[in-house]
């Protein structure tokens, strides 16, 4: 009954938030021991999450270790498993969309995580993911970009995909760490410059 009662106290609140977010995160230890992420006033030690796998290593044998590192645009996060737990990354693969629940770590200066449950989904609840946590983002100390800055990136993100005849509106939100009202005002006021135009419904071109 003992082991029981802890590993429902182990049971914290899985926050959903962005890469970039938790690794803006604070590590709070105790004696060498990682006791939380201070994320505003959040104390975060689960966390859900939606990401891109951009890589994956997997040691066999007597010391079996796996990792996988996901990118959810906002920026990158290690996943670490050992022992038998490498069975829920073995049949993951570069390039698939998933859904994490895991617990944070930190060592070495290094914040990473453990999962505990790694699901592949499909790469269209990354957009609805960040909307989500979007309207949650008052509660999160996050810094915030000038207009500038934000249009600079935009441009700079148009440019980039010129040569594939342009950017989807819907892949520019994703791919720029900013809110969707944001980016949309910036490329508004670009249109209207007349540095990007439409071609069609959605898809932006540079014309500069």
């Amino acid at each position: 009954m003992v082991e029981n009662t802890g590993e429902i106290r182990k049971r914290n609140v899985a926050y959903k938030l962005r890469i970039g977010d938790i690794l803006k995160g604070v590590p709070m230890m105790n004696e060498g021991k990682f006791l939380f992420l201070e994320l505003g006033d959040r104390k975060v030690v689960r966390v859900n999450l939606l990401a891109n796998c951009v890589d994956k290593f997997v040691q066999e044998g007597e010391k079996s270790f796996a990792s996988l590192t996901v990118d959810d645009a906002s920026g990158q996060l290690k996943l670490k498993v050992f022992g038998e737990d490498i069975d829920r990354v073995k049949n993951i693969m570069q390039g698939e969309t998933l859904q994490i629940i895991g617990n944070m770590r930190e060592w070495n200066g290094e914040i990473y995580m453990i999962p505990e449950i790694v699901k592949k989904v499909d790469a269209r609840w990354l957009l609805v993911r960040k909307l989500e946590i979007q309207n949650a983002r008052k509660d999160l100390v996050v810094d915030e970009k000038g207009d500038n800055s934000l249009k600079n990136q935009i441009l700079d993100k148009i440019k980039e995909k010129e040569s594939d005849g342009g950017i989807d509106r819907d892949v520019l939100v994703m791919d720029v760490e900013a809110s969707p009202e944001a980016i949309e005002g910036e490329v508004k006021k670009l249109l209207e410059e007349g540095l990007v135009y439409e071609p069609r419904p959605g898809r932006l071109r540079y014309l500069g």
